[in-house]
């Protein structure tokens, strides 16, 4: 970093930005005053969009940004604006999408040309300072830029005005909206088969991404059809994944996705969003196949986020953690030398770890052919065999050597941890941790369940107003919500609210549907915006936009169809209904096409076709017929499901309007379970054996009582 004086970004609320407050640019924020001076100037803009936890970003502030003579360059000639794509997606998701129409590709950094008003007329990614590995050097393209831009002005117009104009039609979604046809499940379902990996798991080749809905797609497909090979996939994707390298072996929790089709060698950094969907997934593996591998995957993750991604003591999810602790290495913090390994264990331990995790003189990682990374390469048994041991002592040894191996990690430089809170992802992990709270039991269930309603609670009193929902973030400057912040959170306070039947969770949940619709929604077209009507302008491409690709995270569109349906279910009112039928039909006639890309739409479809399941259960807290139905209820994955439990103590006026109505005479002391769906209910029942098979038929034959 050079010894520059302060560019003004020292106290931004973002670390991205705040590790540029050094260089030798004069960086600006997003904001009205940078496009102002670069109208006053007549400059046009070159902007960054990139985030702490990426590795590119880091590459190109080191050979450009801190490089005096480029520097110079930039200050000359341009008005220049660093953005942080996790603080505001909004802007990124436009100019992605714009500068991948020049250059092909998008991703991060991201470098943009703009004129003053804000359109783009040139970009790309990460380029080289000078010319090399077949990109243009940065230094050559500013120049070219700068010289445009005051001999070429009208080429620039055309090429601007040409880009705003595909991105606005873009989002048009021309043909998108058709009637809602169900079929889209099957045609996402062959799809999404297709691609599987039989020998990897996982979808497509290299490099290869996790795709969370897409898995719980499967998953609920299986518990419809039993279909034994939907669930092979599923269970073999999340095996490989857990065994391999993209899976901390020794902390726990995912890096953010596999360079290689084997899952092998990851880039390093660990996003929130994708232990929080990740998480969820293994939960319900674990429940459809009841495989211990899957769960202890589960549990390691929720122990790592607990040491490393979360603040225990008042609440809330961090937002990720960096690969690299320094532009030096590449993942060193989490790969092995052997003899790094040899100098962590005693002899004999050394030699089991070896096999286990197939450490050798030669590892995986380019930068250093001494480094390996960690993955499962053989099971206790194979080692036991080996090594003459009984499979019990060859696991003993194993747990006591990850032990050690782990403490002898923590010395090292860790990588950076943005402590930034986003609502949308800490929603999404506490909807993951109430889920984790239903299905594991035990100490490590109240643990979730505790920690995700003080996080709720936090929200609620931090960043959450009657009037405007939920903002970004907690904590720092006020940054406006997005669509995403809303409709997560909509989710985990109905999860909460399932969770604790607390009505004031509900009350939430409803007012925040409310004002997502009214300030989110398409009354017209159907669908939700990302940004809200009466939202700022932002630069000059301020298009209105209806996200829909699971792309990193579940399509907001998607969610909120979910959110629609889950708040019908509860409420029967039938504006809810029909909101999330609008949204469905603004995308059917592309989801099919979108594929693996629209699992989540594939969800929110089966949701609104099958409709939820909501189960009730009664009967003292202590009592143990009420204990096994509630285990029965819990035990059983279908995506949407409610379990609401109802004590002597505990009034049924706290259940939401339709259940209240349609349950009105139930005796809170008796044990018993009702499966409802659709505003319909089975006869109660007290067999955990019969509630299972209800839950598992989808409740078919439900009646109104």
């Amino acid at each position: 970093m050079t010894d520059h004086p302060s560019n003004g970004l020292e106290n931004s609320a973002s670390p991205y930005l705040r590790s540029a407050s050094r260089q030798p640019i004069d960086w600006h924020e997003w904001n009205d005053a940078a496009f102002a001076r670069a109208k006053a100037e007549d400059k046009p803009i070159l902007l960054d969009i990139g985030a702490v936890w990426c590795h590119w970003c880091h590459v190109i502030d080191r050979e450009s940004y801190e490089n005096p003579e480029i520097a110079k360059i930039i200050n000359e000639h341009f008005v220049a604006i660093k953005v942080d794509r996790d603080e505001r997606p909004d802007v990124d998701s436009r100019y992605q999408s714009a500068i991948s129409a020049f250059s092909g590709q998008g991703g991060w950094p991201l470098t943009g040309f703009l004129l003053p008003d804000g359109r783009p007329f040139f970009g790309g990614t990460y380029f080289p300072p000078d010319d090399q590995m077949g990109r243009p050097g940065f230094r050559r393209l500013l120049h070219a830029a700068a010289d445009s831009y005051r001999n070429k002005r009208a080429d620039l117009e055309r090429a601007a005005s040409s880009v705003s104009e595909a991105v606005a039609q873009a989002e048009v979604f021309t043909g998108a909206r058709a009637e809602f046809d169900l079929g889209v499940v099957d045609a996402q379902i062959n799809s999404i088969t297709q691609l599987f990996d039989i020998k990897n798991g996982g979808f497509g080749r290299a490099p290869k991404f996790p795709h969370a809905s897409a898995i719980d797609l499967i998953l609920e497909r299986y518990q419809q059809t039993k279909e034994k090979h939907l669930l092979a996939m599923a269970e073999t994707t999340l095996e490989k994944m857990a065994r391999r390298g993209v899976y901390d072996q020794l902390a726990g929790g995912f890096h953010r996705y596999s360079v290689d089709e084997r899952w092998l060698v990851p880039h390093f950094e660990k996003m929130s969003y994708d232990n929080s969907e990740l998480l969820k997934n293994y939960l319900h593996a674990w429940q459809a196949a009841q495989n211990p591998f899957l769960r202890e995957t589960a549990e390691g993750t929720i122990g790592w986020v607990n040491d490393v991604l979360s603040d225990q003591e008042n609440g809330g999810f961090y937002s990720s953690q960096d690969a690299d602790y320094s532009l030096d290495d590449d993942g060193d913090y989490f790969t092995w030398t052997l003899e790094e390994l040899r100098a962590a264990l005693l002899p004999d331990e050394a030699r089991i770890m070896e096999l286990y995790y197939d450490v050798e003189a030669h590892g995986e990682m380019h930068h250093n052919p001494l480094k390996n990374v960690l993955w499962i390469a053989r099971d206790a048994a194979d080692i036991g065999e080996q090594l003459g041991l009984d499979e019990t002592a060859a696991r003993l040894a194993i747990a006591k050597a990850k032990g050690k191996m782990l403490a002898a990690r923590k010395p090292r430089e860790t990588p950076f941890i943005d402590k930034t809170m986003y609502v949308a992802w800490n929603a999404m992990f506490v909807s993951a941790y109430l889920e984790a709270a239903r299905v594991l039991g035990g100490s490590l269930s109240a643990n979730c369940r505790a920690f995700a309603l003080k996080t709720l609670d936090r929200m609620l009193k931090e960043i959450w107003s009657q009037s405007r929902g939920f903002g970004h973030r907690i904590g720092g400057p006020a940054l406006e919500g997005s669509l995403d912040d809303q409709v997560f959170s909509v989710l985990a306070l109905l999860d909460a609210y399932e969770t604790t039947l607390d009505p004031r969770y509900f009350t939430a949940a409803q007012k925040t549907m409310d004002l997502a619709i009214a300030r989110y929604g398409d009354a017209e077209g159907g669908g939700f915006f990302d940004r809200p009507s009466d939202a700022a302008p932002m630069g000059g491409l301020d298009v209105r936009r209806k996200p829909f690709q699971d792309s990193p995270t579940p399509s907001a569109n998607s969610v909120a169809a979910i959110a629609l349906i889950r708040m019908h279910a509860f409420t029967g009112d039938n504006r809810y209904y029909e909101f999330a039928k609008k949204t469905l039909e603004a995308f059917a006639g592309i989801a099919p096409q979108y594929g693996l890309f629209a699992a989540t739409y594939g969800l929110a479809a089966a949701l609104f076709a099958n409709h939820p399941l909501q189960v009730v259960i009664t009967g003292n807290s202590n009592h143990p017929g009420a204990q096994a139905l509630e285990a029965a209820a819990h035990r059983v994955f279908r995506f949407g499901k409610s379990v609401l439990r109802i004590t002597p103590g505990a009034s049924l006026a706290n259940l939401a309007g339709a259940l209240k109505e349609t349950l009105p005479h139930l005796p809170a002391g008796k044990p018993l379970a009702v499966v409802c769906t659709g505003q319909t209910c089975l006869p109660p029942t007290s067999d955990p054996a019969q509630l299972t098979a209800l839950l598992e038929n989808g409740a078919t034959g439900a009646a109104t009582l």
